[in-house]
C-alpha cells in the first residue's frame, strides 16, 4: 500500500492499522469468509488463470475502491469497515464484475514481491537470532504444549462421538430388530389373509362357473322351447292353409253338384210342376245357408284354434324375453360380484402394503386403479 497508496499507508500508519489486522483472513480463506459467492467464484476462476498474485491485486483494489470511506474512518470504525460494509459493497455482481476488471488492470511487479519476500525472510532470521535461545525454547515449549492439548482434547471429543455413536448405533439396532419382529409379525398375517382370500376367491370362481353352467342350460331349454313352438306353429299354419284349400274346393264341388241337381230337375216336367220355381229357390237359398251355417262353424273352430296357437306362441315369447331378463340379471350381478371381490382384494392388499411401508419408515405405495367392466344392457 505504500506504493499504490500512500496516502492510506500513512492514515494506517497515524491509526497503527496494520495490514495483518484486516488482510489477514483475505488471504487465509481467499475472501470466502465475507464476501458474497459471486465475487468468489471470479476471485477464484483469476486465481486458476493468473496465479496467486492476483490475490494481491484484488487487495489492492479493494483499498482504491474504498479509500475515501477509509480516509474519514478512525481504528474501530476502520475495522468496522473491513468486517461489515465491505462486503456488502460487492452483494451486486455487477459491482463484482467491475472489481474484477480494475483489479486485472492494477500492476504489481512480480520482482518487487519477491524483493519483499526476501527482506521479510531476512527480518525474521534477525529477530531469531538476537532473540534470546531461553525465550524461543520457552515459546516452542509453550506452542507444543497447546498443541499437545489440542490433540488430547480432540482425543477426547473423538472418544465421546465414538461412544455416543456405539450407543446409538446399538439403539438403532434394537429398533430395527423390533421392526424386524414385527414386519414378520405382519408378513405372517399377510401370508395367512392371502391364503383366506385365495381360498375365498376359489370358492368365488367355482360358484361362478355353477351360475354360468345353470345359465347355460336354461337358455338352451328356452333356445328348445322356441324352436319347438315354432314348429308348432308352423304346422298349424300348415294344418290352416290345407284346411282352407279343402273348403274352397268341397264348396266349389257343392255348387256344381247343386247346379247339376237344378238342371235335372228343372228338365223334368212332373218334377217342375211338382216344384214351384220359387220354392226351388227358396230351398237353394235355404240349403245354401246351411252349407254357409256348416262353413262359418269351421271357420270360426279353426280361427279359435289359431287364436288359442297365437296367445300360445306369445305366452312363449313371453316366457323366453323373462328368461333372457332373468340371464342378464344375473350375469350382472356376478359382474358386480367379481368387481367386489377384486376391490376387496386390492384394498386388503394395499392396507397390507401400507402398514409394512408404515412399519419400515417409508411413502406407501397407491394401490393400482380397479377397472369397471362394462354393463351389459337389459
Amino acid at each position: 500500500t505504500k506504493e499504490q497508496l500512500p496516502d492510506l499507508h500513512s492514515h494506517f500508519c497515524d491509526l497503527n492499522l496494520e495490514a495483518h489486522m484486516y488482510a489477514s483472513q483475505w488471504f487465509l480463506t481467499l475472501f470466502t469468509a465475507k464476501f458474497p459467492l459471486c465475487m468468489v467464484f471470479h476471485i477464484i476462476d483469476l486465481l486458476l488463470c493468473e496465479g496467486l498474485n492476483i490475490i494481491f491485486h484484488v487487495a489492492l483494489a479493494l483499498l482504491k475502491t474504498s479509500k475515501e470511506d477509509l480516509l474519514q474512518a478512525d481504528f474501530e470504525g476502520a475495522l468496522k469497515f473491513f468486517r461489515v460494509q465491505l462486503p456488502k459493497r460487492y452483494r451486486a455482481e455487477e459491482n463484482a464484475r467491475r472489481l474484477m476488471e480494475q483489479a486485472c488492470n492494477i500492476k504489481v511487479p512480480t520482482k518487487k514481491l519477491k524483493k519483499y519476500e526476501k527482506e521479510y525472510q531476512t527480518m525474521r532470521e534477525s529477530q531469531l537470532q538476537q532473540e534470546d535461545p531461553m525465550d524461543r525454547y520457552k515459546r516452542e515449549n509453550r506452542r507444543l504444549q497447546e498443541a499437545s492439548m489440542r490433540l488430547e482434547q480432540e482425543n477426547d471429543d473423538l472418544a465421546h462421538e465414538l461412544v455416543t455413536s456405539k450407543i446409538a448405533l446399538r439403539n438403532d439396532l434394537d429398533q430395527a430388530e423390533d421392526k424386524a419382529d414385527v414386519l414378520n409379525k405382519e408378513l405372517l398375517l399377510t401370508k395367512q389373509r392371502l391364503v383366506e382370500t385365495e381360498e375365498e376367491k376359489r370358492k368365488q370362481e367355482e360358484e361362478t362357473a355353477q351360475l354360468k353352467e345353470v345359465f347355460r342350460k336354461q337358455l338352451e331349454k328356452a333356445e328348445y322351447e322356441i324352436k319347438k313352438t315354432t314348429a308348432i306353429i308352423a304346422e298349424y299354419k300348415q294344418i290352416c292353409s290345407q284346411l282352407s284349400t279343402r273348403l274352397e274346393k268341397q264348396q266349389a264341388a257343392s255348387k256344381e253338384e247343386l247346379e247339376v241337381v237344378k238342371g235335372k230337375m228343372m228338365a223334368c216336367k212332373h218334377c217342375s210342376d211338382i216344384f214351384s220355381k220359387e220354392g226351388a229357390l227358396k230351398l237353394a237359398a235355404a240349403s245354401r245357408e246351411d252349407q254357409g251355417i256348416e262353413t262359418d262353424d269351421e271357420k270360426d273352430s279353426l280361427k279359435k284354434q289359431l287364436r288359442e296357437m297365437e296367445l300360445e306362441l306369445a305366452q312363449t315369447k313371453l316366457q323366453l324375453v323373462e328368461a333372457k331378463c332373468k340371464i342378464q340379471e344375473l350375469e350382472h350381478q356376478r359382474g358386480a360380484l367379481m368387481n367386489e371381490i377384486q376391490a376387496a382384494k386390492n384394498s386388503w392388499f394395499s392396507k397390507t402394503l401400507n402398514s409394512i411401508k408404515t412399519a419400515t419408515g417409508t411413502q406407501p405405495l397407491q394401490p393400482p386403479p380397479v377397472t369397471q367392466p362394462p354393463k351389459e344392457s337389459t
